[in-house]
């Protein structure tokens, strides 16, 4: 990749400096420490690109640990397992360690030693992790999360995609890593505007990649971040050289209707095809709730606000494989996420108020997850065992007629990046090889 795609030192070293704040975010001050709920910004200048730094208030903590003690519980439910929702024993388990043992300082010493910055695009504020590679030739990439993720999912590709060789990988390897917040997400604060749907969100991401001088990059998302990276594809390809997905859109539309509707799965399915149309069929007619809701109802989602075991309940009840192996770890059978990887994230969205503003991005987006796009630009797919579903290899073939790499692996689920760093980063790389030869 020609170095032409690059912002210099030199030229970043000129950005105006500044630190940004968010709701229930604060700035450090030479006397003391600005603890009120939301900060009042300066005026952005057009374009500028801002050093940002995570500064929280301990206030905001102590009335975090203050809410988890006074929880007053329901009853337990009547149950075995968890088919009326997350569990009594795993919240009491997540809440008596969110209120005993989990330290956030950890966790933003943690997130400010990557650098941060935020920048306005479209008249909204953008928070993004911006790491160039000190490899010469790295290829610029944009990762993007989903929900309940944030983009703490992916701080731990960052090192293996940044710096490959101390990670057993090839200097050719290297990538410039963007890692933005969606609008509404964390430490980018809540849209003041309708229409911020997946399809807006990927022209600001252009607008921000060219602001940071990469007119030529690639893309990778899961969730949310699936249907970003793909409207990426459809909206600039001769821009997106290429992209990656860890929850393609690959199902074929008789099959999507019929698992979406509880039907009889289409004739002709291979054994692989029938395995992704159950899980399906599962999601949509056992696991699709919070989407229903935030999707017609977001607001009503006060609880999210005002209640840290609220929002711990919404966000862990989001697919059956994911909670199962959260609701392992905290019951001390770890095997997925650590406790404090789960609630590094929950904490975050605590923190910045984003519980109901993240919800909205369901009440806006009018595309399909899992459906076909029509992308036509090379493609990689990273098939997990226990995402939503595991795309099989025939589907991703029809679906993306440029594929170029797919792999499916025998562990991991829908938080791959953070989950399974290894095997995702092996899969972005292995995805882009051809991409870096062609460019």
């Amino acid at each position: 990749m020609n170095r032409r795609y690059f912002v210099s030192a030199t030229s970043m070293a000129a950005v105006s400096a500044g630190v940004f704040g968010c709701a229930r975010s604060t700035t450090s001050q030479p006397s003391e420490r600005n603890t009120s709920m939301t900060q009042v910004q300066e005026p952005m200048t057009a374009g500028a690109v801002r050093p940002f730094r995570i500064e929280t208030a301990q206030s905001e903590l102590d009335d975090l640990q203050r809410r988890i003690k006074a929880t007053r519980w329901p009853a337990r439910e009547i149950v075995s397992d968890d088919t009326q929702g997350v569990q009594l024993a795993t919240m009491r388990a997540v809440m008596t360690y969110w209120a005993n043992g989990y330290d956030w300082r950890k966790a933003e010493t943690k997130l400010n030693a990557f650098p941060q910055f935020t920048t306005e695009i479209d008249g909204q504020t953008i928070h993004f992790i911006h790491v160039r590679s000190k490899h010469q030739n790295a290829l610029p990439i944009i990762i993007t999360h989903g929900w309940p993720g944030s983009f703490i999912e992916q701080t731990k590709v960052i090192g293996p995609l940044t710096d490959p060789t101390a990670h057993g990988a090839s200097a050719s390897d290297a990538f410039d890593v963007v890692i933005p917040s969606i609008p509404g997400y964390g430490y980018s604060p809540e849209p003041k505007t309708l229409g911020w749907d997946p399809i807006r969100i990927a022209r600001a991401w252009d607008v921000l990649m060219k602001r940071l001088g990469y007119n030529k990059y690639v893309a990778q998302g899961g969730d949310w971040g699936a249907n970003v990276t793909q409207e990426l594809a459809l909206l600039f390809p001769s821009d997106v050289l290429a992209i990656h997905s860890n929850m393609p859109g690959t199902v074929p539309a008789d099959v999507l209707a019929a698992a979406s509707s509880g039907g009889a799965a289409p004739s002709g399915l291979s054994d692989e095809e029938q395995h992704a149309f159950a899980q399906l069929k599962d999601f949509y007619g056992k696991h699709l709730g919070y989407s229903v809701e935030m999707s017609n109802r977001p607001q009503t989602l006060y609880g999210l606000s005002d209640s840290p075991v609220a929002l711990a309940g919404w966000m862990l009840d989001h697919d059956k494989d994911s909670y199962e192996l959260i609701a392992a770890e905290f019951a001390g059978h770890p095997g997925g996420l650590t406790r404090d990887d789960v609630l590094d994230n929950i904490t975050m969205y605590w923190l910045t108020n984003t519980g109901v503003p993240s919800a909205r991005l369901y009440w806006e987006n009018k595309l399909g997850f899992f459906d076909i796009k029509g992308v036509q630009i090379p493609v990689g797919v990273s098939a997990f065992p226990h995402e939503i579903y595991t795309a099989p290899r025939s589907w991703a073939e029809k679906a993306y007629p440029k594929l170029v790499y797919y792999k499916k692996h025998d562990v991991g689920g829908h938080f791959a990046a953070w989950e399974q760093p290894q095997l995702f980063s092996e899969d972005v790389r292995a995805t882009f090889r051809d991409t870096r030869k062609s460019t």
